[in-house]
């Protein structure tokens, strides 16, 4: 294991995720301005419909069941491609070598996961019992948004212990984990087994390319698009193609970090130095072809100095962060107020998963959490304390993307009007249980965190 990637740093993901959860904020209030003014009411519902194509011939590449996907599913079904292959690399990368990369580690977020998963499901299913289309919903308050959670914590900086910033951050990625098996399980379709084998080829493929050495990316994205068309029309949620890729590809080099390390010295030293004077420094030097041989024989051992899978979870976390994300809120958050009243909140899908984020994921995760402690499988994470750790519990009740997601998979709008409301009713049970989360557990931090080392 010594050739796997080293996790990316504590302090590094949470300031990623601090800033890209101001930029959701801010697509969220967008889409809630545009889905509710007279002005634009029309035009923000109408341009989700309109068809995506990537023609060549006859043949579009954005298309499902012979018809073209709409700008919304190009969203939802294409771009979430790349953030569920950003949760799949994130995974892959903390079980080989993060927080769920030993049972002593991965035991703790992991139950608390589990429990955080099931609680929620039970309250909603037990506030919709009786009504078939609203118990679609149930898995909608099962999720945790990292980039919401994380931001909220780092409010209060170092006053919170580094061990509940790991658990929070640990939990979500198993949190994340259990969403996908979710989506894979209960939301497909019925299933065309023609493109289910094409993508079993793909997979198979990947998996062959991987055992015999390729570590070029374009070979595993290139084969990654060819799957996520075969997913996409095989009856599988498409963005678990996203997923089925992370995991073919490499987390190791075919012959270590030390070697292509120690390869680049060797070519650095062998490089002549070059002379130049004040005036001539910033002007380009003709070099040797021999020199030019020795540049691209170091450019070549850079490239293979960093595995494939921290490569492309780098070269993702930019555009997913601050482009897919933004984008899938504000065209997924929209919830049009016209026939939704506050006492909406107070029944039906709406309150189900209002409770179930609010009190379902708080109390699955620290009754789970609570238990194996107290028999000794688990350790209360380093500096915590059952008040703090109990604080941190409650942030886990703030969900969004994943949330939204299963939201638009479980009341599809080709289910007609009663579909359509109760998908909008689940977003003001998002939105509502997510901000009643992080306000409570802002004030339950505030109380029981240290005063002394606030800064």
């Amino acid at each position: 294991m010594a050739d796997y990637i080293q996790t990316t740093s504590l302090g590094g993901l949470i300031r990623r995720y601090v800033s890209a959860s101001f930029l959701l904020i801010g697509a969220t209030v967008l889409a809630l301005i545009f889905a509710n003014l007279p002005a634009t009411r029309s035009l923000y519902a109408e341009i989700w419909q309109q068809p995506v194509a990537l023609s060549i011939g006859s043949f579009n590449v954005f298309s499902h069941g012979g018809h073209a996907l709409t700008l919304l599913d190009f969203i939802n079904d294409f771009l979430m491609f790349f953030f569920f292959l950003s949760v799949g690399l994130e995974i892959k990368r903390e079980v080989l070598c993060g927080e769920l990369s030993s049972r002593q580690k991965a035991l703790l977020p992991v139950i608390g996961a589990c429990g955080g998963m099931l609680i929620p499901v039970v309250v909603f299913f037990c506030v919709c019992l009786g009504h078939p289309m609203m118990e679609r919903g149930c898995a909608i308050p099962m999720a945790t948004d990292i980039a919401f959670s994380l931001g909220v914590l780092s409010v209060f900086s170092k006053r919170v212990p580094v061990g509940l910033k790991i658990f929070l951050a640990a939990l979500a990625v198993a949190d994340d984990l259990g969403g996908i098996i979710v989506i894979a399980v209960f939301y497909s379709q019925g299933l065309a087994w023609q493109y289910l084998i094409g993508a079993a080829i793909v997979v198979a493929a990947l998996l062959i390319g991987n055992h015999r050495g390729v570590r070029q990316k374009a070979f595993y994205m290139s084969l990654g698009l060819v799957l996520w068309f075969m997913v996409l029309n095989s009856g599988i949620h498409a963005t678990i193609a996203g997923v089925v890729l992370a995991f073919c590809i490499p987390a190791n080099l075919v012959k270590g970090t030390r070697y292509y390390a120690q390869r680049i010295r060797r070519l650095v030293n062998r490089y002549p130095e070059i002379e130049v004077t004040e005036e001539d420094k910033n002007k380009a030097v003709v070099i040797e072809k021999s020199e030019l041989q020795i540049l691209r024989k170091i450019e070549s051992a850079s490239d293979y100095l960093i595995s494939p899978l921290q490569d492309i979870e780098d070269q993702l976390a930019i555009p997913i962060n601050y482009a897919v994300i933004p984008l899938f809120a504000f065209a997924n958050a929209g919830v049009d107020f016209t026939d939704l009243s506050f006492m909406s909140l107070f029944h039906g899908v709406a309150l189900g998963v209002f409770l179930g984020l609010l009190i379902g994921k708080f109390t699955g995760v620290l009754s789970f959490s609570w238990l194996s402690i107290k028999l000794g499988w688990c350790q209360m994470p380093e500096g915590a304390n059952w008040h703090s750790f109990a604080s941190v519990c409650m942030l886990c009740g703030i969900g969004f993307t994943v949330s939204m997601f299963i939201a638009a998979l479980s009341y599809p709008t080709h289910l007609g009007t009663e579909a359509a409301e109760m998908l909008n009713e689940a977003k003001l049970g998002i939105l509502c249980g997510t901000i009643a989360s992080a306000l409570v557990g802002c004030l339950m931090l505030n109380a029981t965190l240290p005063k002394k080392t606030a800064e």
